[in-house]
């Protein structure tokens, strides 16, 4: 009888999209075919305590056993990660998403799921992401990039939105559409982030679109989404009937080509791996413009990435299967490398 994979799910984290994670941690523990796998969850407190609950696939509740340090090698969280095959960090935003938790499992040895280090850290922070794009010839949205004690201009009409450069789920977002709503706009993000991007309204469709794999990734079906707000907020997101996801999107058939086609590209220019989540605009005169990439996207089986691949004829467990098999394939390729 083959041996079962061990692997471990690491959930929540100290960001504001906790318990988006742990809802995600909970449908991927769920979905993963005990049959194959032997499963192993790890939870960071919102306080940055890390818990490690046996191999019973439940997430963990708070226990004294929790350690702060889980690079530690007599922790308790560390004792877990030794004893795992692969890892898959469901984690959202800063501490998780940013590559600070890849960097610990590279120290590790551990293979684990989605971008690594630089990947993570790139695409985490907006400013450098639409940089890497530009330069790459891959069309952004325009912006300003306000740093600590930048006063809050920039050259765009109004509405404009405002954003903290490093986080995720629209939290700290802002659609300002005079001045003293920009004022208000950039204290509210810089709440969350010392730099501050203003960046013009795009008036399109927006669309999304997943990608799946290392070397050579595909991409999804394209999905449209209909936010039930003025814009697609953290409400619209993650509240029932916040948002409608239509599949296929209802643009024309060359600009959801053309939609596929920059997701991967993008996916490739910033040396992502995996999987990721590309968001796009598809405007009025049929030009494709990318929003951002989330490297770890939200993991339901009712979110928006596992939906577009079920759509594109790969189930939810398939899914986490070929992710666990593109883990394991990237870290037997990188170990054979000389440092």
């Amino acid at each position: 009888m083959t041996r079962r994979l061990r692997v471990a799910v690491i959930a929540g984290g100290r960001s504001s999209e906790h318990e988006i994670s742990v809802a995600s941690a909970r449908s991927v523990v769920d979905a993963l075919d005990p049959e194959r796998y032997e499963t192993t969850t790890i939870e960071i407190e919102r306080s940055g305590r890390w818990l490690a609950a046996p191999s019973t696939g439940a997430l963990a509740a708070p226990r004294p056993t929790a350690e702060t340090l889980p690079v530690l090698a007599d922790s308790a969280p560390a004792k877990a990660l030794e004893q795992v095959d692969v890892v898959l960090p469901i984690l959202h935003g800063p501490f998780g998403e940013d590559g600070t938790v890849q960097g610990l499992l590279e120290l590790a040895g551990v293979p684990y799921v989605g971008a690594g280090v630089a990947a993570s850290a790139l695409c985490m922070d907006k400013d450098l992401f639409k940089a890497v794009l530009r330069d790459r010839g891959i069309p952004v949205a325009r912006n300003v990039t306000l740093r600590d004690g930048d006063a809050p201009e920039h050259p765009f009409a109004y509405p404009v939105f405002v954003k903290p450069a490093r986080l995720g789920s629209s939290v700290g977002i802002t659609k300002a559409h005079n001045e003293d709503e920009l004022v208000a706009a950039v204290e509210l993000a810089r709440r969350h982030d010392d730099k501050v991007l203003v960046e013009e309204l795009l008036d399109g469709v927006e669309v999304e679109c997943g990608v799946l794999g290392n070397r050579d990734p595909i991409a999804s079906e394209v999905g449209e989404i209909v936010a039930h707000a003025e814009w697609y907020d953290y409400s619209a997101k993650y509240d029932e009937g916040g948002m409608e996801l239509v599949i296929p999107a209802r643009v024309p058939p060359e600009a959801r080509e053309r939609v596929r086609s920059l997701a991967v590209e993008s996916f490739v220019a910033t040396e992502c791996e995996g999987m990721a989540r590309v968001d796009l605009f598809v405007l009025k005169d049929g030009e494709v413009v990318v929003n951002e990439i989330n490297t770890i996207p939200g993991f339901t089986a009712t979110s928006v990435y596992a939906k577009l691949f079920e759509a594109s004829g790969i189930t939810y467990a398939e899914l986490l299967d070929r992710l666990v098999e593109l883990a394991l394939e990237r870290h037997e390729r990188k170990s054979t490398l000389l440092y």
